[in-house]
């Protein structure tokens, strides 16, 4: 279970090196300079954009053959890594006044999610899980470590952090993921959801039944065909 946390968090906080959820990040803090609201509002678009695709990909594990399943996820890796070589270029970002930074980041910050490569890696790992709890909340974890120092650093990491070095590592360590799930190595994502529903052997099946052995002859049957001295 912890092993897909890990594996969940690791994905996530890769795939956003460099992503436009970074650069709305820095957007946000330079619009109105307070990191806790911005944080918390990162964290609650963030559950409920990652629970849809939880959802999404449990579904998917749910009506997916063993075999189809691992081709969908693994080409699902390969195609992610592809994307990050793109670089996403900042948009211009306008909030109303109206809106303070809570209210701003929620609602940003769940809509840039839609479609994007996190939410993608979620399904993917939603659907080779069997923790589909824990890859949620590994995938949360992992968007809030790539965002929360930007929300304090923003600059300097823009500046300084070489981004494009690390998205092409990254990209990497996608297209390998992909390409060892394709060859059918599991990375301890538990169980699939297929294998749980499967239907456990019966009794019968599960161990051959044993042939009735006749009883041993009776001590006190013996002692009275003896004959008297």
């Amino acid at each position: 279970m912890f092993e897909t946390f890990l594996i969940s968090t690791g994905t996530v906080a890769l795939a956003e090196m460099g992503d436009k959820t970074q650069l709305l990040s820095l957007a946000l803090a330079a619009r109105y300079q307070k990191p806790l609201p911005i944080i918390l509002g990162i964290l609650v678009a963030t559950i409920a954009n990652h629970a849809v695709a939880g959802a999404l990909g449990a579904w998917i594990q749910s009506v997916a053959g063993g075999d189809v399943l691992r081709y969908v996820v693994g080409a699902g890796f390969i195609a992610l890594g592809a994307w990050m070589l793109l670089p996403d270029r900042p948009k211009a970002c306008t909030f109303s006044d109206k809106m303070g930074p809570f209210v701003a980041t929620v609602i940003s910050f769940f809509i840039a999610e839609m479609g994007d490569k996190t939410q993608i890696a979620t399904i993917a790992l939603a659907g080779h899980a069997e923790h589909i709890y824990m890859v949620v909340i590994g995938t949360t974890f992992g968007l809030m470590l790539a965002n929360v120092p930007v929300v304090f650093i923003g600059k300097f990491a823009a500046t300084y952090l070489p981004l494009g070095l690390i998205r092409g590592a990254a990209a990497a360590v996608f297209i390998l993921v992909g390409g060892l799930i394709l060859a059918g190595v599991e990375f301890g994502l538990g169980e699939s959801l297929k294998e749980r529903l499967a239907p456990e052997p019966s009794s019968s099946e599960a161990t051959p039944a044993e042939t009735p052995s006749e009883p041993a002859p009776s001590t006190t049957d013996v002692n009275a065909d003896a004959p008297e001295p």
